[in-house]
């Protein structure tokens, strides 16, 4: 059985405290946009936070965590093999034709039901 905090990517306490920094800043950003006058000033203030937190995170360890995870999915996207034009018409068509068939089913799935339902619950079956 391994340890996940001997990890050297494992967030350490020092993380954990830079975290707190950049929830702050985004929160002092938000707070100075309530509390200042000018429209420039206050915007100044929410951008200023989240750039501030979004540093601090980006300097700690979930934000190393999170850039390996960035480069891992890249480097996945570029093995997938996307459809070519033809067969993703193909595809979008037949979609369109399963949709359409099956709404026309339910539709009249729908009207035999009520009609049904009409014979039954109506008196004298009219």
């Amino acid at each position: 059985m391994t340890d996940e905090n001997t990890s050297p990517d494992a967030p350490s306490g020092t993380d954990n405290a830079k975290l707190v920094v950049a929830i702050l800043f985004v929160i002092a950003g938000l707070a100075g946009y309530y509390l200042l006058d000018n429209l420039w000033a206050r915007w100044g203030c929410v951008v200023a936070g989240l750039v501030l937190g979004g540093l601090v995170v980006a300097l700690s360890g979930y934000g190393r965590r999170l850039w390996s995870f960035t480069e891992a999915a890249r480097v996945e996207l570029r093995k997938v093999v996307w459809p070519t034009r033809d067969e993703t018409t193909k595809t979008t068509v037949a979609v369109f034709v399963f949709v359409t068939a099956a709404g026309l089913f339910f539709w009249l799935l729908d009207m035999l039901l009520a009609w049904v339902t009409r014979i039954w619950t109506t008196p004298g079956g009219s």
